[in-house]
Order: C-alpha cells, then structure tokens, then sequence
C-alpha cells in the first residue's frame, strides 16, 4: 500500500504554504467551495503522473506572482519511506528529486507514488470524446509497465515528425522513403502500445463488469445492470489479432498498420496528418448493450464513470502487489443516496483522502480532519 506520510506546498496554486501529516486510512478535507481543496489533490496527483488530473498547464499551477510552486511528500512504500520533491517553474524546467537525487524523467515519479483519483470530472470519460478513454487506457498502462510508458512517448515523437513531414509535402523520392521509415517505426510502436491495450482491457473486463453492478444497484429488476468495453480500430483486425499474443500479435497489429498506412497515403498527404494508428483508436462502452455514451442515463454514467476508477485501482493492486492512494474529489455530492452508499461500501482498502464542502457520509469513517480556508490551513 502506497501510504502518504506528510505533504508541503509552496506557492503551488492559491497556497503559499502549506504542511499537514495525514491519517492512515481516510483523511477529510473540509472547506468551501474555492478555497483549495481540489489544488491539494491536484498537487498528489501530479506527484503520480506529472500532470494535473484537470488538464491545466503546469504554468496554472504556479502561485501568482511566485517563481516556481514546489510540491514535497514523504511516502512509503514496499516498507521503504522516499522524499519525493518536484520544482514547477512557468517556462522553465520541471526539476524532479526522489531521495535527495535528481532523476532525470517522470517515469521516477511512478515508481515511488501511484493515485487513483475520483472526481465529478470522471462524467467526461463516457460523455466526452474517445481521447479521455484512451488517455484512461494508457495511463493504467503506464502504471504497470515502463514500456508502455516509453511507447506512448515514442508514439507521441514518431506523429510530431510524421505530421511534420505530411505538412511540408511529399514531393520527391527521399521525402517517400523518409515517410517509410516513419511508417515502420509507426507500425512498430503502435502494436506494442495496442497490444497492452487488448491485454488491460481482457483483465479490466471483470472487474468493470463487477463494479457496476454493484454501484448501479438492483433496484430494477427489468436490467441486467452489464457494463462492458469494445475496443475499435479501423486499420487492424481486433478479433484476429485477439487470437495470438506476445510478438506474434505485436507483429500483426503492426503489419495490418503498414497496410493501412499505404492505403491512406494519398489522402495523408492531401490532409497533411497521420489517418491510422492508436492515436484514432476508441474504446466504445455499453451499459445493458447500448452504447453509454448516448444511451444511459446520468445516474448510469455515473456509476459507470466510477466503475471504471474502481476496476482500474484494482488491477494495479492486481498487478502491482500496492493499493495506490485514493483521491476523491467531492464526488459525493453528486450522486444520490444509493450510488454514496454503494460506493462506500465498495472502496478499496487504502489511504484516503476525501475532500467534501460538508459532511462524510454515513459508513465512512475519518481518522484526521484537515480544514482549509484561502489556501491556509485553519484547524486538524
């Protein structure tokens, strides 16, 4: 179990300062609306994956007027305790220490925090369009293997310099042979990061399915209450590529890649980007057969929402051996009575930490309260 022993803050977002120890099991933070509970999360989170789970810029979450926001945790992990300190500067360099010893990538990162974060943001991942599933997909995978960690950044230079070559024209015979190497190295990348995705989501299919029944309720009688993923591509064959695994399937989805690639050539170079590969991809999700994002009701977007955090904590505890820190932003105040009970009832053992504009709900417990008011701490 990853466990957070203390946390400082330093001009990061509305805090100029800040230091709290945390309980073991649920930590409550208590505040109202606009006073920096969600910043407080959002500095563990980034902690983890190097970003804010809100999709702002590093450069927002620098305090106004400061020169750099500085984040430093203490956490354990595997019975090993680790000072991890990030330095954030607008424009600048993001410098990244674990033990007194910079490290050079934000892999580190990683490797000495992991969060799941819930958050009434999570609604974007049914409703929102296929890049927020696929960045769920990825991130998951990046928590579980450095490989696809360093395959999604490949995929990300090999597009940027694909694109760019698109974008000034094909017009001569070594433009064409430059495009093919980028195709190869595109088709060899894009099979292992789709490889990992089929892996995930045949492990993810279980829990998913398990979790929203169980937050979705049985009130109704009439519904099956099933939730379920398809992945979908239109340049390789799922269902045949399903079939093998490791380097066999790995070499397939690059193949039918390669072929796809040439197929498009001639519209790629009118439209001046890349039409196939893992970066179009979708992960369409269904709530009783039909699909979620148009079909299900808030309340079942919902459930389905946190079903997904919840399937996904528990396959890095599957994998991993270590429950990642829970981070629950508010998200009781969005849904009813039921689905609070329910998901009360089915979170993980783990360290927690809950902000709230008001009251826990019943069955969940706190063991520290932390008090916030204009980004200062007013009371434990």
């Amino acid at each position: 179990m990853v466990l957070l022993q203390r946390l400082w803050l330093q001009d990061f977002r509305c805090y100029e300062e800040l230091d709290i120890e945390p309980g073991s099991g649920v930590t409550l933070v208590v505040g109202a609306n606009g006073q920096g509970k969600t910043s407080l999360l959002e500095a563990l989170s980034w902690l983890a994956a190097g970003r804010s789970f809100r999709g702002v810029p590093d450069s927002a979450l620098v305090r106004t007027s400061a020169s750099a926001a500085i984040i430093r945790a203490v956490v354990t992990r595997s019975g090993h305790d680790r000072t991890v300190e990030v330095e954030i500067a607008p424009g600048g360099r993001t410098r990244i220490q674990v033990n007194g010893t910079r490290v050079p990538r934000l892999r580190a990162l990683a490797e000495t925090v992991t969060t799941t974060v819930f958050s009434p943001d999570d609604l974007q991942l049914i409703k929102g369009g296929p890049a927020l599933r696929r960045e769920y997909l990825d991130d998951l995978l990046g928590v579980l293997a450095p490989r696809y960690d360093a395959a999604s950044r490949d995929l990300e230079r090999i597009l940027k310099q694909r694109n760019a070559l698109l974008r000034g024209g094909v017009r001569s015979a070594d433009d064409r042979a430059t495009l093919e190497v980028w195709d190869a190295q595109l088709a060899r990348v894009s099979g292992v990061i789709v490889d990992g995705r089929l892996r995930l989501l045949d492990r993810l299919a279980t829990p998913l399915r398990e979790s929203y029944r169980e937050l979705a309720g049985t009130a109704d009688q009439t519904r099956t209450n099933d939730a379920h993923g398809v992945y979908v591509t239109d340049w390789a064959d799922v269902s045949t590529c399903q079939a093998s695994s490791g380097a066999e399937r790995i070499d397939r989805l690059g193949a039918d890649l390669l072929g796809a690639l040439e197929r498009l050539r001639p519209k790629e170079i009118v439209r001046e980007t890349t039409l196939a590969g893992p970066q179009r991809d979708e992960w369409d999700l269904f709530v009783n057969e039909l699909p979620a994002r148009t079909h299900a009701s808030q309340g079942e977007q919902r459930s389905l929402a946190l079903a997904l955090r919840l399937a996904g904590h528990g396959t890095v505890v599957e994998v991993t051996g270590e429950a990642p820190l829970l981070l629950l932003d508010d998200v009781f105040s969005e849904l009813d009575p039921g689905r609070t009970a329910a998901l009360v009832t089915n979170l993980p053992k783990a360290q927690a930490i809950v902000t709230t504009a008001g009251l826990l709900p019943e069955g969940l417990r706190a063991d520290a309260v932390v008090r916030i008011h204009g980004g200062r701490l007013v009371g434990l």
